[in-house]
């Protein structure tokens, strides 16, 4: 694949990462997760949660005079079901803490990373060569920092697929407003 195609690209990748959102795409990352990977322990995280709404439950329809024995059981009982949801939450917390974590430096390499690294690995290369004569005054602007003159560079051809893709974007958005 040329050059100027996977620029554009990435460009294009990283504009519609924008568009949707990164916080969005870090829920459903967190729902795939907790849904696939770490489907166990958030079953057991729900299991206790309702087995503790059942125990208070009970607790509450218990005389604590009356019953004594039967209400300090089912305190105990409650009590040590809380310990456990709080500490299942922190280590749901840790983990979902390292994902949000990996997930945004993914994020982070597959946008801003890649388009870093391809620029400094294509720096002197061109993109495409301008024809002669029709951008003089803008030539050694295009060719910055190290590309020929008269070609345009990969950071200029990064920001003019930028700007053309968001020009597009605006453009699109007016015509859906538009037409609803």
């Amino acid at each position: 694949m040329s050059l100027l195609i996977t620029i554009f690209l990435l460009v294009l990748f990283t504009e519609i990462v924008g568009w949707i959102g990164k916080p969005l795409l870090l829920g459903i990352v967190s729902a795939i997760y907790a849904r696939t990977i770490n489907a166990g322990a958030t079953r057991r995280l729900q299991d206790l949660k309702k087995s503790i709404l059942e125990d208070q439950k009970q607790l509450a329809q218990t005389s604590s005079q009356d019953e004594f024995a039967k209400w300090a059981r089912l305190k105990r009982k409650v009590d040590k079901g809380l310990s456990d949801l709080e500490k299942l939450n922190s280590e749901q917390n840790v983990k979902q803490t390292a994902l949000s974590l990996k997930s945004n430096v993914v994020l982070w390499v597959l946008t801003s990373g890649l388009q870093l690294a391809i620029t400094w690995w294509y720096r002197r290369e061109a993109v495409f060569y301008l024809p002669r004569g029709w951008f003089t005054p803008i030539e050694w602007w295009l060719a910055l920092p190290f590309a020929p003159k008269g070609s345009v560079s990969c950071g200029a051809w990064q920001m003019v697929c930028r700007r053309s893709i968001k020009l597009f974007g605006r453009v699109f958005g007016d015509l859906v407003q538009l037409s609803s």
